[in-house]
Order: structure tokens, then sequence, then C-alpha cells
């Protein structure tokens, strides 16, 4: 009886190690260590997985643009050496995670992802080797943000994106609470590509993120997807 306990124990344990452990041939870092590693690697293979619009927008130095959403990313992606070190990152992590197994699918041998994407590495001012001159300011300056959150009621902005899953599975009820609680609470929702400038000054480095304040200063903030049931806990 014991035997086969113990037998059964160890079957169950092999099959969720299978399931649940991460490629080993993945290492997901944070934006100085990434960083650290790219200057260290001889031609490091750096790869930007967001669109191209994006990437006209700011890329780092030396990434090709291969968008994780097109049907050709696997055949472009087919072009590098997947013997060698291969860098991967997007605007907050979620795609480059996507295009990382994916590469591990495909035989890639060593894959560095970056941990909260180009806005983590823009939040720790680490150096972006393009940036278009026409996108230098966007959207709403600090001046208007200031006016925005001053207010005698609570106040809540609410950062997102419309290429950011959480994010729009949030919208619903955060536009449902923004009309139900409209006499008590001030609730804006920003566009956090739109107001590009005003998310690096504020060191934004993740989406979605919400942030409440009372009496213009700032008294919590989550950054990650939020239940409904949370957030009206902190209203």
């Amino acid at each position: 009886m014991k035997t086969k306990l113990f037998s059964l124990l160890l079957l169950s344990f092999l099959f969720i190690s299978c399931q649940g452990q991460p490629s080993k041939n993945i290492q997901t870092l944070a934006p100085k260590a990434y960083a650290e590693k790219l200057k260290t690697t001889e031609k490091p293979q750096l790869l930007d997985v967001r669109t191209p619009q994006e990437y006209s927008v700011e890329h780092l130095e030396n990434a090709t643009n291969v968008n994780i959403n097109n049907n050709d990313f696997v055949s472009k992606a087919a072009g590098f050496d997947k013997t060698k070190p291969i860098f991967v990152y997007c605007k907050v992590g979620g795609r480059s995670a996507q295009a990382a197994d994916k590469l591990a699918e495909m035989g890639f041998k060593e894959i560095y992802n970056l941990e909260g994407g180009i806005m983590k590495w823009t939040a720790n001012d680490l150096p972006k080797s393009s940036q278009s001159s026409t996108s230098a300011k966007t959207g709403m300056t600090s001046d208007d943000y200031q006016k925005l959150i001053t207010s005698d009621k609570k106040v809540l902005v609410n950062f997102t994106a419309v290429w950011c899953g959480p994010c729009q599975k949030m919208k619903p009820y955060v536009l449902k609470l923004q009309e139900e609680l409209k006499d008590q609470i001030k609730i804006i929702r920003l566009d956090a590509d739109e107001n590009k400038t005003l998310t690096e000054e504020m060191k934004i480095d993740g989406l979605p993120t919400v942030i409440i304040y009372e009496n213009g200063k700032e008294v919590w903030r989550n950054i990650g997807y939020i239940s409904e049931e949370e957030l009206r806990k902190h209203l």
C-alpha cells in the first residue's frame, strides 16, 4: 500500500514538474541586468517584438523589429542564429514573454527577455537609441496632470493602452465605476501611448497602473491587473 502511494505521489510530482517549469533556455532579466548582458555579449541578436509603429517611435540600439503578432514571426525569427544568445523585448513584457516561448520551441538555446519591457527600461533611466523627434513631447504635460488630480474629491487615474490585455479586461468595470461614483470620485483613464511624455516623467513602468489621489497627493498605487472587488476596497 505504501509502495503504491509513493509511486502515485512520485508520478504526480513528475507530471507537475514537467508541466509547470519554465524553459531553461529563457532568462527574464531586470532592465539593468539586461543592459549589462547586452553590453557584454559579442554582437547580440536583439529583437523588438512590438508593432512597426511602436518601433518607429523608439527602440533600443541595434534592435531588429520582428512583430510577434504577425504571421511571419516564425519565418523571420528563423533567420537568426539559434546557437547564439538572442534578446527580446516589448512595451511591458507580455509580448516578449510569448516571443521567448516561441523561440524556445524553435530551438534557440539562450534567450533573454526584458522584464517590464521598454517602459521599465525607460523608468530606470537607461538609454534608447532611437526616438522620433516629432514624438519627443507627446500628450498631457505635468502641469496639466497636476491640475487634473487637484480636486476636493478623491481622484483615481488609470493608465492604460489599447494593446494591453489586462487593461482591456479592466475597462468595462472602470467605466462603470466612473459613472456610478461620479458624485464622489473623479475617475480618469489615460492612454499611456498618447501621453508618453507624462508616463516617462512619472516613471510609470507597467500597465495597467492605477493611482489614487487625495487633495492632490498620491495615497495608493497598483501596477498590474486588479479586480473590481479589490479596487472598490480602496475607494
